[in-house]
């Protein structure tokens, strides 16, 4: 049985991490990925880069499936970016689960999202568009995540917080039970969330984490 094609967008560390996930799940066959002008004709992983974000119009009437592969460290510009772009297409954008995560039958995960090794997504877990959910990550029970986010390696929301749209968790981070972080935060790697945070486009980090912008 033949899978259907994907195409990729985007060819940095993050994509590898994306192939990855792609080829275990194995329901897609990456026809290719798109990148920067001076790196077409180069390959990720075997994988050729056959074109630029100036290709996508032309590349949408030859393909249905489109995956967005960049990384989002900070902001989530450059994805919603090409979230938009792919919906005005008309593109298809799965969504992508590693058969080594564990996701509950009762939690929903919205299109364009990533669910990568490992990562533990519980009962009653809602999850947005667009979001990566790193590798060993931690979304416990009756949980929120807003669309454009990404929830780094290792990181642990507990039952009943909110994460708003375009937030960034990082590594090794813990959001304690019923915590709510506002849209376009960021959470520093390692960093203890005690109390909710109230204020939109801030940055907080340590233990207990502290605003620092």
């Amino acid at each position: 049985m033949n899978k259907p094609n994907i195409i990729l967008i985007g060819g940095g560390g993050h994509c590898k991490a994306c192939i990855d996930v792609i080829e275990l799940e194995n329901k897609y066959t990456i026809a290719g990925i798109i990148d920067v002008k001076e790196k077409v004709g180069n390959t990720i992983l075997g994988y050729p880069i056959i074109g630029t974000d100036a290709d996508l119009p032309q590349l949408a009437t030859q393909y249905d499936n489109f995956f967005i592969t960049v990384g989002q460290i900070k902001s989530a510009d450059l994805r919603i970016k090409i979230f938009q772009q792919l919906k005005q297409l008309n593109t298809n954008i799965p969504t992508i689960i590693s058969p080594l995560a564990y996701v509950s039958q009762h939690a929903k995960i919205s299109e364009g999202t990533i669910i990568m090794h490992h990562t533990l997504v519980n009962a009653n877990a809602t999850i947005g568009k667009n979001c990566i959910i790193n590798n060993k990550a931690l979304i416990e029970h009756d949980v929120i995540i807003g669309d454009h986010c990404h929830i780094s390696t290792n990181a642990t929301i507990n039952g009943d917080c909110v994460v708003q749209n375009n937030s960034f968790i990082g590594s090794g981070a813990i959001l304690n039970q019923g915590i709510k972080v506002l849209e376009n935060c960021i959470i520093g790697s390692g960093s203890v969330i005690i109390k909710s945070i109230t204020t939109k486009n801030t940055i907080w980090v340590g233990n207990p984490a502290k605003h620092i912008k």
